[in-house]
C-alpha cells in the first residue's frame, strides 16, 4: 500500500536521467503513483545502489511502435500529471507531445524539465549541471579565489531542477482541480538555478555582495563563516554570524587577540581566518567537537558519506536508512500525520509492464501485444 500525503496522485515519468529520477523518487517517496516509462530492450536491471529510481513500477515500450504510443496516451488519460527530461521537440515527433497529451486528457498537468528551457537562443543545445548554473551567476560566486568550482550537481540539476519540477507539478495539480483545466510546466534548470540565487541579487543590489570570491559573508570570505582544517586533518564547519554566537566562538576557541573585535570588518577578514585557522590546527576535530558540538557556535564537523549516516544526530532522527544492503537517505520532508516512506526498491526495466498498466486500467487486450 503507497503512504504518505500524496496517496492517490497518479503520475507518468518518461525515464531519463539525473534530475528526472529524482524528482520521481521525491513524488514516489510522498505516496505518489508514479509509473516509469522505460525504453524497451533498455539495459536495466534492478540495482539497490540506484538510489533515485526506488519506489516506482517500471513498464518498458517501443515508443516506435504505433500501440506503445496509445498505450502511453491511456495512461496520461488517467494521470494527474506525467514529466519529461527531453530536448525540445522529441516528444512531439514521438506523437506524445503536451498538445496531443492535454487533448486527451484536459486536466493533465504536463511536466517538462531541461537545462536551458523550451525556448531561448540555447534551448536546442546539450548541456550539463556546470552550465547551467554557470550561466545564472550561481558558479562564479561558488569557489576559492582562483577559480569557480562546482558545487557537485546540487544546485542546478537537483535544486534548480528536480525540485522546481516537483513543486510545479504539484501547484498545477492544485490549480487543474480548482479550474478543471491542465497545463505545460517549463521546468528548465537555468530557471531554478537563477531563482535559488534571488538572496544573492538582493545582497548585490544593497551593496552587501562583491564580484570576488571568498570575500563575502557567505562564500567563505568571513573569518567566521567558513571550513577549517584540525590537527588531524579532518575539517569542522563554523558559522558563528550573530554576535552572540561569535562571542561563543571566541569564548570556546580562546580568542581573546583583540583583533578579532572587528568581525565585521571586511578588510580584516583575511588575516582574522590565518589566526583561527592556526588555533583551530591544534586541536583534532573529536576535541573541536566535544567542546563546540551542539552549541550556539553554529558549529559542525565536517563529514563525509560513511561518517554522517553514523552521526549521532542523524541517527537519532532516522535521516538516513538502509534497504537492500545500501545507506541512502530516507524520504523528507516529514509530515505528522501522513508520514511519506520508500515505496519500494528500484524497479528493473519493466518489471511492471502487465501489473502497472493492468493497475491503471488497462485491458489484457490492450496490454498483450505490448509484450511482444
Amino acid at each position: 500500500m503507497a503512504q504518505g500525503p500524496l496517496d492517490g496522485l497518479k503520475v507518468v515519468e518518461f525515464a531519463g536521467i539525473g534530475p528526472g529520477p529524482f524528482c520521481g523518487m521525491l513524488l514516489s517517496d510522498l505516496g505518489a503513483d508514479v509509473v516509469r516509462i522505460d525504453r524497451k530492450g533498455a539495459a536495466g536491471r534492478a540495482s539497490p545502489a540506484d538510489v533515485t529510481s526506488r519506489g516506482r513500477r517500471s513498464v518498458a515500450l517501443d515508443l516506435k511502435r504505433p500501440e506503445a504510443v496509445e498505450a502511453c496516451l491511456k495512461l496520461l488519460e488517467r494521470a494527474d500529471a506525467c514529466f519529461e527530461g527531453f530536448r525540445p521537440g522529441v516528444m512531439e515527433r514521438l506523437g506524445l507531445g503536451p498538445e496531443v497529451a492535454l487533448s486527451r486528457n484536459p486536466k493533465l498537468v504536463y511536466g517538462r524539465m531541461t537545462g536551458w528551457g523550451q525556448t531561448g537562443p540555447y534551448a536546442p543545445a546539450a548541456g550539463h549541471d556546470i552550465n547551467y548554473i554557470a550561466l545564472t551567476g550561481a558558479l562564479h560566486a561558488i569557489g576559492t579565489q582562483d577559480k569557480p568550482v562546482p558545487p557537485l550537481n546540487l544546485v542546478g540539476d537537483f535544486g534548480g531542477g528536480a525540485l522546481y519540477l516537483a513543486f510545479g507539478l504539484l501547484a498545477g495539480v492544485i490549480q487543474a482541480r480548482t479550474s478543471g483545466k491542465g497545463q505545460v510546466i517549463d521546468c528548465a534548470m537555468t530557471d531554478g538555478a537563477a531563482s535559488l540565487m534571488a538572496m544573492f541579487y538582493g545582497f548585490k543590489a544593497m551593496g552587501m555582495w562583491t564580484g570576488e570570491r571568498r570575500a563575502n559573508l557567505l562564500d567563505g570570505g568571513a573569518h567566521f563563516y567558513d571550513t577549517y582544517r584540525c590537527a588531524d586533518g579532518r575539517w569542522v564547519a563554523i558559522g558563528s554570524i550573530e554576535p552572540q554566537f561569535y562571542a561563543l566562538l571566541r569564548e570556546k576557541a580562546g580568542l581573546s587577540d583583540p583583533a578579532f573585535d572587528a568581525q565585521m570588518d571586511r578588510s580584516s577578514w583575511p588575516a582574522l581566518r590565518e589566526k583561527l585557522a592556526a588555533v583551530i590546527a591544534t586541536r583534532t576535530r573529536e576535541a573541536w567537537c566535544k567542546d563546540m558540538e551542539g552549541t550556539d557556535i553554529c558549529f559542525a564537523p565536517v563529514l563525509d558519506l560513511d561518517e554522517a549516516p553514523r552521526h549521532p544526530h542523524n541517527a537519532a532522527r532516522e535521516t538516513f536508512v538502509e534497504v537492500g544492503g545500501v545507506v541512502q537517505p530516507a524520504p523528507a520532508p516529514r509530515f505528522s500525520r501522513t508520514p511519506g516512506k520508500i515505496q519500494g526498491p528500484p524497479p528493473a526495466v519493466g518489471a511492471h509492464t502487465r501489473e502497472a498498466l493492468s493497475d491503471w486500467g488497462l485491458s489484457e487486450a490492450e496490454i498483450a501485444p505490448l509484450l511482444t
